[in-house]
């Protein structure tokens, strides 16, 4: 079904919400949370037992307190009513009831417990899911052979019984066995889990999971039989579940294998529960091929006809999924778990259509991470990415899905791996003896989800209809060195985008822009293509090189500054507006190999005598000129190379101001980049903060001068000065600018260029550990990063579509109150493909330029902000 789909088409974000009913619950269970593993009467499990088996586990660590839940029932309720949750999923611990695992003695205090937890979630309306079995068998029941044991199926329907007895009056909703895949293959076949057998991994696991199959259905049999008439509950199995992807979905051994991996996990226990009684054909040949006799016991027709149908729901654990392969034999695959949203979504379908259109509830979901922070970003957007795609299951595909819940309440006990891995969306400090707990952000997310049953659609993506001003300015553009080839011809000198590339590993596919579009043959066709657009303005720039070999007047070359005639007057012809870059990255490489390029003074006079021959040539027929494209560019590596810009720039507007302005009329200004931030938490001030200094440090270093004061803003300076004080500098590396120079510098532009494309989410970095690294981005201290939820472009800075454009609107805001209200030009905008891409029909970015431009009118006719023109980026390839 999604084959063939592309990843920009399955990544969309999907607005809507799960029908009424649907249940948002979440989960822990018993030997995880609980400790207490020897208080008040409780008998040993076979995790007591092997966690206090040296080597067994992370750092030696125990479940003895776990997050000392047994005395907790208070606290923890509390936390399931913060969620808002209908529903919390617990387990039961078969010892702490039935301490030797059989019904010789019950454990009163036990039964109290639960029967506590039980009363007091039906007091706060939340329906309780019980787990019977979470991996804690008794230990004494181990000891004579435990799930291997066929007489376990006795002992378990014993326990179930009892369990349906005792709570079943206040208990709807019922799990027989949690992941019995885990159970069997981690615990009886490698033994990295409890009870940590590993002596017969081609035997053991099919034993002990045809006697977990048995016993399910035999509790199942007896809830049916006894107690669903009058209690009217549901009962199940939780698989454990992942999605298999072939890796060529065209290779049928890939596809085949990719079955198989599905269903020697899932359908392993789903077949015979879900359709006649039986394992799947598949693991049976399998298996069967590998030995004679088989290792796979094999059901009696009674026992099939037993085990058909004894699921009232279809209940996974879904967490990742996996890129299959064919080959001979496989190993268990480390770091587990991938992050990999849209495998949920395939997941349901395929169960979907595997077992009939089953009744479906998600009962566990989530996502470790290795450190106790309560700030977890990664699992907002791991919630919000999978919960999504089982809404697309849901609304899209037509899955009955239920139910979902997320895993887990609280940071807890992760088995072999000790303490290690925080799945809660509560901190717990187990270096604190009373286990506090401490929401994360990610519970306030949860609770903001549960709340909206969904993703409504926001008002803030809501799109207007209306016109742009009169005389808007409609562009697109190009910059010389990535269109326009011809890198050697006619005189041209070399640039350093040109010795860049022909440097053996620094362009990443190797290739270079000594052809590109092959442009400086081509004008003509491109200005055809501009014609048939549309537009009313055409952004590119001059090659420095081009036009000036050396990078100084020693040698004009005319064929460079014909060319650039040519291009203007065509444009003027088709009734286009030339609007010429001076500086797109391409300096003259002499002037590089000569001082440094823009780390060096000297270059500043230089720029000025390059603009004034530009101004000379072109200036009667180009009325806006812009001195240089992203300079946040060429500066971050070097502050003095950002002061030196800046300078070059005032000088070149300040010429043109004296010189040529009255004759000729134009405008000049600069082009600055900049991305929009938010605060990643938008619940730690630390985080605006940041964010105030992610623009500052980007859009700020030369539109503060420029715009505002003359100078660079005020968190810059105070930032760069102080970590420069720390490293034993004796003045700032942010190189202070003169009074003459700041006079010199403000008010030298006659628009606001901005190149945008981004969103991201800015957060604080500091750290003492860092204090001598020297860098742009440890002096802002603070990073950004990108909510993978956000469908992504194929360059890896720029994410777009389905979240993104609100930023553009926020930005342009931003700006408008920053900076005093300017005229502001959008000189480029766009969204990129794959390089191997050789599609026409770009729906994609058809939307992007939508949401955006759509963005963009909402900031002109709600904001008031003084937008005079749009550019997209760009032109062609």
């Amino acid at each position: 079904k999604f084959s063939t789909t592309i990843a920009r088409e399955r990544d969309e974000f999907h607005y809507g919400t799960f029908p009424e009913g649907f249940k948002w619950s979440v989960s822990t269970s018993a030997y995880q949370i609980e400790g207490g593993w020897n208080v008040d009467g409780k008998g040993e499990s076979i995790w007591d037992t092997f966690s206090h088996t040296p080597g067994k586990r992370a750092n030696n660590e125990t479940g003895d307190i776990a997050c000392d839940s047994y005395h907790k029932v208070k606290e923890d309720v509390n936390l399931v009513k913060m969620l808002g949750v209908q529903q919390y999923r617990f387990s039961i611990s078969w010892s702490r009831i039935f301490p030797d695992g059989t019904t010789s003695y019950v454990n009163q205090a036990g039964v109290d417990y639960y029967n506590s937890l039980i009363d007091s979630l039906l007091k706060i309306g939340v329906e309780p899911v019980v787990t019977l079995y979470h991996w804690d068998l008794p230990q004494a029941l181990e000891d004579v052979g435990g799930l291997l044991n066929e007489t376990v199926v006795d002992r378990f329907n014993e326990y179930a019984d009892f369990c349906f007895k005792t709570f079943g009056n206040r208990v709807k909703f019922w799990i027989t066995f949690n992941e019995p895949y885990v159970i069997t293959w981690l615990g009886y076949g490698i033994g990295v889990f409890a009870p940590g057998i590993n002596s017969s991994p081609g035997e053991a696991p099919y034993q002990a999971a045809h006697n977990i199959i048995k016993a399910h259905a035999k509790a199942y049999r007896t809830y049916k039989k006894f107690y669903k008439g009058k209690q009217g509950g549901r009962i199940g199995m939780t698989m454990s579940t992942e999605w298999a992807e072939p890796k060529d979905p065209n290779n049928p051994s890939d596809v085949e294998a990719a079955d198989r991996v599905i269903q020697s996990i899932l359908g392993w226990f789903a077949h015979p529960i879900f359709k006649n009684g039986d394992y799947p054909e598949v693991v049976k040949k399998q298996v069967n091929e590998r030995r004679t006799p088989s290792r796979l016991p094999v059901f009696t027709d009674a026992e099939k006809v037993e085990i058909a149908g004894t699921a009232d729901f279809f209940a996974i654990n879904g967490y990742t999924s996996r890129l299959v392969t064919y080959q001979d034999k496989s190993t268990w695959p480390p770091n587990w778990l991938k992050i990999v949203p849209w495998g949920m979504r395939r997941l349901l379908n395929w169960l979907d259509r595997e077992y009939g259109h089953p009744t479906v509830y998600i009962t566990e979901n989530g996502v470790g991470t290795s450190d106790a922070t309560v700030d977890d970003q990664i699992r907002v957007n791991f919630y919000k990415a999978y919960i999504n795609e089982a809404l697309k299951a849901q609304q899209l595909d037509g899955v009955d899905l239920q139910g979902y819940t997320a895993w887990s309440l609280m940071d807890n006990f992760e088995w072999n791996s000790g303490y290690g891995p925080r799945f809660g969306l509560f901190e717990v400090d187990f270096n604190d003896a009373m286990r506090p707990r401490t929401p994360k952000r990610s519970s306030i997310y949860y609770n903001q989800l549960i709340r909206n049953n969904g993703f409504p659609p926001l008002q803030r993506d809501e799109r207007i209809t209306g016109d742009f001003p009169p005389n808007f300015i409609w562009a697109t553009a190009t910059s010389s060195y990535q269109i326009e080839g011809g890198w050697n011809e006619d005189g041209k000198g070399l640039g350093i985008w040109d010795v860049t590339s022909h440097t053996p590993g620094l362009i990443s596919d190797g290739t270079n822009g000594d052809v590109a579009c092959d442009s400086y043959h081509k004008f003509d066709v491109d200005i055809e293509l501009l014609r048939s657009m549309g537009v009313s303005h055409y952004r590119f720039s001059l090659s420095w090189p081009r036009i000036l070999p050396s990078g100084n007047r020693t040698t004009i070359n005319q064929a460079g500054i014909t060319y650039y005639h040519a291009l203007i007057d065509g444009l003027l012809a088709a009734g286009i507006e030339p609007m010429v870059t001076l500086y797109h990255w391409d300096l003259p490489n002499a002037l590089q190999d000569s001082f440094g390029g823009w780390v060096g003074a000297e270059i500043i006079d230089l720029f000025v005598e390059y603009a004034d021959i530009c101004f000379k040539e072109f200036g009667p027929k180009v009325k806006r000129w812009i001195t240089f494209n992203e300079p946040w560019d060429s500066g971050r590596l070097d502050y003095q190379a950002g002061k030196n810009v800046l300078l070059a720039h005032a000088k070149a507007y300040r010429l043109y101001q004296t010189q040529y302005k009255a004759v000729q009329n134009g405008e000049v200004g600069i082009t600055c980049n900049s991305d929009w931030s938010e605060p990643r938490n938008q619940y730690r001030q630390v985080d605006y903060d940041a964010t105030n200094r992610v623009m500052q440090f980007f859009l700020g270093w030369f539109m503060h001068p420029i715009w505002v004061n003359g100078d660079y803003p005020d968190v810059m300076k105070e930032y760069v000065a102080k970590r420069s004080a720390a490293q034993g500098e004796a003045t700032s590396r942010l190189p202070e600018l003169t009074t003459q120079e700041k006079s010199l510098i403000f008010g030298t532009s006659d628009f606001f260029g901005l190149n945008h494309y981004t969103t991201n989410l800015a957060y604080e970095t500091f750290s003492p550990d860092r204090i001598n690294e020297v860098s742009y981005y440890e002096d802002r201290e603070a990073n950004t990063e990108q909510d993978f939820t956000w469908p992504a472009a194929a360059s890896v800075w720029l994410k777009d579509v389905s979240l993104v454009p609100w930023g553009i609107r926020r930005l342009l805001s931003w700006i408008k109150k920053e900076y005093n209200d300017p005229p502001i030009l959008i000189t480029e905008n766009g969204f990129s493909e794959e390089g191997n891409s050789h599609e026409l029909n770009d729906w994609w970015r058809t939307k992007f330029f939508h949401g955006y431009i759509n963005e963009v009118l909402k900031a002109i006719q709600l904001d008031n902000v003084n937008v005079i023109g749009y550019t997209a980026w760009s032109l062609m390839d």
